[in-house]
């Protein structure tokens, strides 16, 4: 049987396409699917160990099922709406290429009863200190599985309300496309009564959480060299 697989990020530019088919036998599992990506794309083989793989837009383990009518898609570790309908307090999700409103953010999470809101305003810098990357950054590059990232903040901001069940609205935005220097990447935003009750450690916790699940990658680019950044967080069924 032939499974269609989406690709993101690094193994999109090895592979010269965002999507790629592969013939492998019943019953299949993710272990047999990279087996078969393996064979019939050598130059996926490198990034094929640390690859991410997705089916229905859930993490899936190597023993996890496939056929033809699941949406699987393959990607690096993560740059470091639906299913959002039984959220029990104001939300606002989004994967834009836009610029973002922050104030009218707030106000989608806001209300009567709301007397404080910490966020986290992610920009881009023009200098990067890691090894291997242009120190002199010109602009990054963001890529997202806006489908399932989106599901992934609606999950962030239910496990928010279990640690601070304090924390009522909750605002996670992501920008993607080519951002220049200066410009906004990430807003997160918690909303409660009062400060005193968990948003600065919501907040920070959203940051944090985003930037381990939710499936976006940035490639940073520089006047003589260009890198997608991955990061060291490996999602697991754990975290669906």
């Amino acid at each position: 049987m032939d499974i269609q697989i989406k690709l993101f990020a690094t193994l999109k530019d090895k592979a010269g396409s965002n999507k790629i088919s592969v013939t492998v036998a019943e019953p299949a599992t993710v272990a047999t699917l990279l087996e078969a990506v393996g064979a019939a794309y050598p130059a996926l083989q490198t990034s094929l160990p640390i690859a991410l793989v997705s089916v229905n837009k859930a993490f899936a383990g190597r023993e996890t099922a496939v056929s033809p009518q699941d949406e699987v898609a393959m990607f690096p570790p993560v740059s470091g709406g639906s299913g959002a309908d039984d959220l029990p307090h104001p939300t606002y999700f989004a994967v834009t290429t836009e610029p973002f409103d922050i104030a009218a953010i707030h106000a989608c999470i806001g209300g009567p009863d709301i007397g404080a809101i910490a966020s986290f305003t992610g920009f881009v810098r023009g200098q990067t200190q890691r090894d291997g990357l242009p120190p002199e950054t010109s602009y990054l590059e963001y890529e997202a599985y806006s489908e399932m990232a989106e599901l992934k903040m609606a999950q962030i901001a239910r496990e928010i309300w279990q640690k601070w069940p304090l924390v009522k609205g909750v605002a996670i935005v992501q920008r993607i496309g080519r951002l220049d220097i200066g410009q906004h990447t990430t807003f997160v935003a918690c909303a409660s009564g009062h400060r005193d009750q968990g948003i600065f450690d919501a907040a920070r916790y959203g940051i944090d959480r985003l930037k381990e699940i939710v499936p976006v990658w940035k490639k940073e680019v520089g006047e003589d060299q260009s890198i997608w950044v991955e990061g060291d967080y490996r999602p697991t069924e754990a975290d669906n």
